[in-house]
């Protein structure tokens, strides 16, 4: 859970038996219940990648609640939908598979929830085909899944989803930035 950067600080701020406990009595690597409602009732989640150098990116993922989903104690699925088509987060994932999510609850009662694992992106997975929208399927093995304090999360209320969350039997809406002339005649069509 730990290197040698993290124990410095830690050591530093005495911090180190505590990050020990919190280790020990929080961390896992098999998904629980909890941790299955909690991640199906959001409508988001921030994803972390990086290129096969180190270099970060950290994505914006949106989509209906339950659009991510525990399918196991070991594998959670999520679809990717069209977006600008530069794959930062998904083609980090083609060099280096190891990602961080981060799911967050902003009402009433803030939840923080971090999952660290390994990646793959598929194309051919049956399951695409009742995601509507879905263009390839991300499937993430925990390694580390861990509760954080929440004291720090605001709160937040969701007053309404994006009109492009992708819905059955709706057809997609497409940004406006699409139809610019700067970008028009580059923006490839919809696979989905």
């Amino acid at each position: 859970m730990f290197h040698e950067g993290n124990r410095a600080l830690q050591d530093a701020f005495g911090s180190r038996a505590l990050a020990d406990r919190l280790d020990e009595k929080l961390n896992r690597d098999q998904f629980n219940a909890d941790d299955a409602a909690f991640i199906g009732s959001l409508p988001f989640f921030f994803l972390a990648t990086a290129d096969a150098k180190g270099r970060p990116d950290c994505s914006f993922k949106g989509g209906p609640p339950g659009f991510v989903r525990v399918v196991a104690p070991d594998l959670l699925v999520f679809p990717d939908y069209d977006g600008n088509g530069m794959f930062k987060s998904l083609g980090n994932l083609g060099v280096n598979p190891n990602v961080g999510l981060l799911f967050l609850a902003m009402g009433e009662a803030p939840k923080r929830l971090r999952v660290n694992g390994v990646a793959q992106v598929v194309d051919d997975d049956p399951a695409m085909a009742q995601i509507p929208g879905a263009q390839l399927l991300v499937k993430v093995s925990p390694v580390d899944i861990f509760p954080n304090c929440p004291r720090y999360v605001p709160n937040m209320d969701l007053v309404s989803p994006s009109p492009y969350v992708p819905r059955a039997g709706a057809p997609p809406l497409e940004p406006a930035w699409k139809s610019f002339d700067s970008f028009r005649d580059v923006a490839p069509p919809r696979r989905i």
